[in-house]
């Protein structure tokens, strides 16, 4: 078989076995995400119209974060907005799935013009995930052609994939519009989570494993998804707070609970996601070994109420290729039953994350 042909094999494996494992990840947290009401007040700011059904980025309606505009992503925890900030980088961050809706569980793709879809995603993950970088990043964050979260179990399994590769080929088109137009060659952060940090990846694996532009990346933050020790050749893991272009991955779960994909997950060597084969990190302490690293060590966490900071919530150790932490303690944690903290992956460590981002982009530039 050629080589573009057992190298296309590889990719659609690979992505095949990423929708199954990224389905088990988020559907515990898809009744949490998944109710839009909350977010209709702001739908009517969102009333663009594309003529092609595609995003034109030339077109800032078409980010749902661009540093010329205001955003979610520009917002400051109240306790926080005495700090001086810059933009000596950039990030380019790519949302996880807000597209949930069982009523539209047989549309492959968001349409990129649903203005309920846009403000629930901006108002999400955009104010609660993306705003981490601001203090000292000029925030990019592109709307895209999301899958439907049924693409990641669906048995259907070719029209999943076109589903997924539309989805990439938006951020694709959105990050070399970006780059022609707005980089000019400064440092750059790629981020992600979920839907978004597997798409993260493919994004890595194009443009910068190997390539002249690694030269710009500050850090990968690929959070919510595994990283597999065979994807990466060049791209290597982070071993401490202060080192530049490598990644960064973690997923969050209650000490001890072993999800049943990993739990009922083939040991085989064609599994990239069976155990022992993921990279972590700890955000507590940004190595990957598997010390337990106190909750002292967490400088706060930003959940529910965006301008509320919570100190000490949880600690953080690495093992079975997760993250595990205590049940995080917050008022009313004791009505917080889930043991898939995948939601929080960011949250969790909102401060600990906010001031990491500051030490890699000053190690950069030394």
């Amino acid at each position: 078989m050629p080589n573009i042909l057992v190298n296309y094999a590889k990719n659609r494996r690979l992505l095949l076995q990423m929708q199954k494992q990224l389905f088990y990840i988020i559907a515990a947290s898809t009744i949490i995400i998944s109710c839009a009401n909350k977010y209709q007040p702001y739908a009517a700011n969102y009333n663009f119209k594309s003529e092609t059904g595609k995003p034109a980025y030339q077109n800032l309606d078409y980010w749902a974060a661009h540093p010329w505009k205001w955003d979610p992503s520009d917002s400051i925890p109240e306790p926080l907005r005495t700090e001086p900030r810059d933009t000596l980088a950039d990030v380019f961050f790519l949302y996880p799935t807000t597209f949930t809706s069982k009523k539209d569980a047989n549309q492959l793709n968001a349409f990129i013009d649903d203005k309920n879809l846009n403000a629930k995603t901006d108002y999400s993950t955009i104010l609660f995930q993306a705003s981490v970088f601001n203090q000292h990043c000029r925030v990019f964050a592109p709307r895209y052609r999301q899958a439907h979260i049924s693409n990641f179990y669906s048995k259907d399994k070719s029209k999943a994939t076109d589903a997924f590769d539309l989805a990439y080929l938006d951020l694709k088109t959105a990050f070399e519009f970006y780059m022609k137009n707005w980089n000019n060659g400064r440092p750059i952060i790629i981020a992600g989570h979920s839907q978004g940090a597997f798409l993260a990846e493919r994004l890595l694996k194009e443009y910068f494993e190997g390539k002249e532009l690694k030269k710009q990346l500050v850090a990968a933050y690929v959070i919510g998804w595994p990283v597999p020790k065979e994807y990466f050749t060049t791209l290597k893991m982070c071993e401490d707070a202060a080192e530049t272009g490598c990644l960064i991955s973690w997923r969050t779960y209650r000490t001890d609970y072993i999800p049943s994909y990993i739990k009922n997950g083939s040991t085989s060597p064609d599994n990239l996601f069976r155990q022992g084969n993921s990279y972590v990190t700890n955000p507590l302490s940004w190595k990957t070994d598997s010390e337990n690293i106190s909750k002292e060590w967490n400088k706060g966490s930003v959940l529910t109420k965006f301008n509320k900071i919570y100190k000490h919530t949880t600690n953080a150790k690495v093992e079975n290729d997760l993250l595990y932490v205590n049940k995080p303690k917050f008022p009313w944690s004791f009505l917080y039953f889930t043991k898939n903290y995948h939601i929080a992956d960011i949250n969790l460590f909102y401060i600990n994350i906010k001031e990491n981002v500051e030490q890699r982009i000053k190690s950069f530039l030394q």
